[in-house]
């Protein structure tokens, strides 16, 4: 991807995110936090595989 075109990308992005926390905080709030959820519930599944890698 040409330089210009990831930054055009990147200054998109964080104007799209601006406007969806602006315009509905507790949404973002809702998503941020699923993400979060998603995360660290995959975190823990890695945990366990690996301890029983070694049990």
């Amino acid at each position: 991807m040409p330089p210009k075109a990831k930054s055009i990308l990147i200054w998109v992005i964080i104007i799209f995110l601006v406007y969806a926390v602006i315009t509905s905080p507790e949404r973002a709030a809702d998503v941020v936090q699923a993400v979060w959820d998603m995360i660290t519930a995959a975190f823990a599944g890695f945990g366990r595989f690996f301890n029983s890698l070694t049990a």
